[in-house]
């Protein structure tokens, strides 16, 4: 059964992701409020799947990313940003990241992603 950690300071959005991903089949969730939650939690937790807002107070996405993949290389992170933060994704995609999901997103958006990331219930 496939982790997968929820990462954004709105718990609307974390909420909205929460229920696309129950209503598929993936029920191994956990959450994150921030970058340094996150960064916490993915050590804790070593989730196949971490979904990140770029935009965060105490770390940022970005931040929290360049963290988490310095001690898992292999870690499979996707990123969440608002329309106009191009530079910030580019500069996610160049540290690892595996994918980016503009919000708002439609669900059909995450249900593709874990199917081009091979992420399985």
């Amino acid at each position: 059964m496939a982790k997968i950690l929820l990462v954004d300071d709105a718990a609307f959005m974390r909420m909205m992701i929460k229920d696309t991903l129950q209503k598929n089949g993936y029920n191994d969730l956990y959450e994150a409020v921030d970058g340094v939650d996150a960064v916490e939690k993915y050590a804790q937790e070593r989730p196949d799947l971490t979904i990140m807002d770029i935009t965060m107070p105490n770390m940022t996405g970005i931040e929290a990313l360049k963290t988490i993949k310095t001690s898992d290389p292999d870690a499979v992170v996707v990123m969440c940003s608002a329309m106009g933060q191009e530079a910030m994704v580019i500069e996610a995609i160049k540290l690892g990241a595996k994918d980016f999901i503009v919000k708002p997103f439609k669900a059909e958006r995450i249900v593709k992603m874990l199917s081009l990331l091979n992420i399985q219930p």
